[in-house]
């Protein structure tokens, strides 16, 4: 599958959760096995391709040297995704607060308003996102299709937030399809400028990788801590793993 296409794959996911956000009435299993799922992928993904994948092209005559750069992108990724977080509003512990709402069209009007920040400053995570996708796919087809499921997993509970936010059907598909756009745009920014060489690839990949350590310890763990299912979270985490673990047995590492 081209790259490209995988950055508009993982946009669908916002949709699937869009969807369930809109018409399940249970949706919190949803979250937290996808939120589990998540975290499985994405921590086998950082082990198993990411950290090879970046050492591979930013080698330098130094392994020492390597090892520096490599720590100091991620670093640098960390803390891109850390600036960009304080911008998106927490909605983990939303229900934990729910009670202290007790004007239903008060909170309403503000969910609607937090609803539209929350779409500006994802539409700006998924740009990256598309952009650090293409740049990892382009690099390795089989890490692409590990970070497309782990970043697609979590992207569901993402649909489920804005549909929550936004209360209006119409208004949150609109918002879901924007966000969609949003991710095969960096894809598109990506395949414009490409052919990249190998330094640079290495760059975008340690960058994700910052990045997605941040969404796994700072987000993903926070909110499997507080989900209501803890059953469901530990069948993600364990379908998750799963993933990879086929994914690598039975097509191996491609390069």
């Amino acid at each position: 599958m081209n790259p490209l296409m995988l950055t508009l794959l993982v946009g669908i996911f916002i949709l699937f959760g869009t969807l369930i956000g809109i018409y399940t009435t249970n949706k919190h299993k949803f979250v937290d096995f996808s939120i589990g799922g998540a975290f499985g992928v994405i921590v086998a993904l950082i082990v198993m391709e990411l950290i090879p994948e970046a050492y591979e092209h930013l080698e330098f005559s130094s392994n020492v040297r390597t090892v520096i750069m490599l720590i100091i992108m991620s670093a640098v990724g960390f803390m891109l995704m850390q600036i960009l977080d304080k911008f998106v509003p927490h909605h983990e512990h939303e229900d934990e607060h729910h009670h202290q709402h007790t004007d239903d069209t008060c909170h309403n009007e503000h969910l609607g308003h937090v609803g539209v920040l929350a779409t500006t400053a994802l539409f700006i995570h998924n740009l990256i996102e598309g952009m650090t996708l293409y740049a990892t796919a382009l690099s390795s087809i089989h890490a692409g299709y590990l970070l497309c499921v782990g970043i697609g997993l979590h992207n569901i509970p993402m649909g489920i937030v804005v549909a929550n936010m936004l209360k209006d059907k119409k208004k949150s598909l609109i918002a879901t399809f924007i966000l969609i756009f949003s991710t095969f745009v960096g894809g598109i920014i990506m395949s414009v400028v490409s052919p990249l060489n190998d330094f640079v690839i290495g760059i975008l990949i340690a960058l994700t990788l910052g990045m997605l350590i941040y969404l796994v310890m700072m987000e993903l763990f926070g909110q499997m801590r507080h989900s209501k299912d803890k059953v469901m979270t530990i069948i993600g985490v364990v379908v998750g793993l799963l993933i990879i673990f086929f994914s690598v047995t039975l097509g191996g590492h491609h390069h």
